[in-house]
Protein backbone atom coordinates (compact mmCIF):
# COMPACT_ATOMS: atom_id res chain seq x y z
CA UNK A 1 0.00 0.00 0.00
CA UNK A 2 1.23 3.79 -0.88
CA UNK A 3 0.41 6.68 0.97
CA UNK A 4 1.32 10.06 -0.51
CA UNK A 5 2.00 12.65 2.28
CA UNK A 6 1.29 16.35 1.60
CA UNK A 7 2.48 19.10 3.82
CA UNK A 8 2.38 23.32 3.57
CA UNK A 9 5.38 22.93 5.62
CA UNK A 10 7.80 22.00 2.33
CA UNK A 11 7.52 23.07 -1.25
CA UNK A 12 4.23 22.10 -2.74
CA UNK A 13 4.43 19.57 -5.56
CA UNK A 14 3.65 21.41 -9.24
CA UNK A 15 3.34 18.07 -11.32
CA UNK A 16 1.60 15.17 -11.36
CA UNK A 17 3.77 13.83 -8.21
CA UNK A 18 3.83 13.65 -4.34
CA UNK A 19 5.81 15.48 -2.16
CA UNK A 20 7.29 12.34 -0.56
CA UNK A 21 5.16 8.55 -0.35
CA UNK A 22 5.22 5.87 2.42
CA UNK A 23 5.27 2.32 0.80
CA UNK A 24 5.62 -0.26 3.09
CA UNK A 25 7.11 1.36 6.44
CA UNK A 26 9.39 3.53 3.94
CA UNK A 27 9.07 6.91 3.06
CA UNK A 28 10.51 8.23 -0.24
CA UNK A 29 11.41 11.91 -0.60
CA UNK A 30 12.87 12.92 -4.09
CA UNK A 31 13.70 15.49 -5.95
CA UNK A 32 13.56 18.24 -3.55
CA UNK A 33 15.70 22.22 -4.05
CA UNK A 34 16.02 24.80 -1.91
CA UNK A 35 12.02 26.31 -2.35
CA UNK A 36 10.67 28.33 0.50
CA UNK A 37 7.46 26.56 1.42
CA UNK A 38 5.86 29.75 2.31
CA UNK A 39 6.99 32.12 -0.95
CA UNK A 40 7.57 29.83 -3.16
CA UNK A 41 11.33 31.15 -4.34
CA UNK A 42 14.32 29.27 -4.33
CA UNK A 43 16.17 31.14 -0.62
CA UNK A 44 18.33 33.70 -1.42
CA UNK A 45 22.30 33.08 -0.37
CA UNK A 46 25.07 30.66 -1.32
CA UNK A 47 25.22 26.76 -1.03
CA UNK A 48 24.87 26.73 2.74
CA UNK A 49 21.30 28.68 2.57
CA UNK A 50 20.38 26.39 -0.03
CA UNK A 51 21.23 23.23 1.90
CA UNK A 52 19.78 24.35 4.75
CA UNK A 53 16.52 24.94 3.07
CA UNK A 54 16.74 21.49 1.26
CA UNK A 55 16.63 19.81 4.82
CA UNK A 56 14.23 21.92 6.26
CA UNK A 57 11.52 21.14 3.31
CA UNK A 58 12.99 17.16 4.37
CA UNK A 59 12.34 17.84 7.97
CA UNK A 60 9.24 18.50 7.06
CA UNK A 61 7.76 15.48 4.95
CA UNK A 62 9.80 13.23 7.35
CA UNK A 63 7.59 14.58 10.47
CA UNK A 64 4.51 14.73 8.47
CA UNK A 65 5.35 11.05 7.35
CA UNK A 66 5.71 10.24 11.36
CA UNK A 67 9.25 9.85 11.40
CA UNK A 68 12.82 12.42 11.15
CA UNK A 69 16.26 12.05 9.75
CA UNK A 70 17.69 9.13 12.79
CA UNK A 71 15.82 6.93 10.42
CA UNK A 72 17.03 7.87 7.23
CA UNK A 73 19.20 5.02 5.57
CA UNK A 74 19.92 6.98 2.17
CA UNK A 75 19.95 10.11 1.11
CA UNK A 76 21.55 11.60 -2.58
CA UNK A 77 22.78 14.79 -2.84
CA UNK A 78 23.65 16.45 -6.00
CA UNK A 79 25.74 19.34 -6.78
CA UNK A 80 26.66 21.63 -9.64
CA UNK A 81 30.30 21.71 -8.17
CA UNK A 82 32.28 20.03 -6.08
CA UNK A 83 33.83 23.02 -4.33
CA UNK A 84 30.47 23.31 -2.47
CA UNK A 85 30.65 19.72 -0.95
CA UNK A 86 31.87 21.31 2.06
CA UNK A 87 29.46 24.46 2.77
CA UNK A 88 26.66 21.94 1.45
CA UNK A 89 27.43 18.93 3.72
CA UNK A 90 27.95 21.47 6.81
CA UNK A 91 24.17 21.35 7.46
Amino acid sequence: MKTAVKTANAPQAIGPYSQAVVANGLVFCSGQIALDPASGIVVEGGIREQAERVMLNLKALLAEAGTDCSRVVRATVYLKTMSDFAAATET
